[in-house]
């Protein structure tokens, strides 16, 4: 079993910046995983929002988040960041860290794909 925790989310005005964190632990886990974010604004459903590959090697965004959110993972700490600049109203919602177990057929955009979650952090952003 693998345990996800995310922390960083909060309150910020419109062009701010947050950076999110997600702590993994488990027996298991390994830089081997893959790992995505995900979020749920209310009454909307789960979105793809950024994923990367294990060790790093690659990286997918939303496109509406291109050249604001950075994923990266610092597999030393076990743990995936996600830094958000330039945000927008339009970027609330709850996000949620995800991690699939080492093997193929990973659809980074997909959220069938992932095998473990966290409990999700909320980001809200002001006018």
């Amino acid at each position: 079993q693998v345990q996800l925790v995310e922390s960083g989310g909060g309150l910020v005005q419109a062009g701010g910046s947050l950076r999110l964190s997600c702590t993994a632990s488990g027996r298991t886990f390994s830089s081997h995983y893959t790992m995505g974010w995900f979020r749920q604004a209310p009454g909307k459903e789960r979105e793809f929002v950024a994923a990367i590959g294990w060790a790093g090697r690659t990286t997918y965004y939303k496109d509406s988040v291109k050249g604001r959110f950075i994923i990266s993972r610092d597999d030393a700490k076990n743990t995936l960041y996600l830094q958000m600049n330039n945000m927008d109203p339009l970027d609330t919602a709850m996000y949620y860290c995800a991690a699939r177990s080492p093997r193929t057929g990973w659809n980074p955009v997909s959220d069938q794909s992932y095998d473990y979650w966290g409990q999700g952090t909320q980001v809200t952003v002001s006018p």
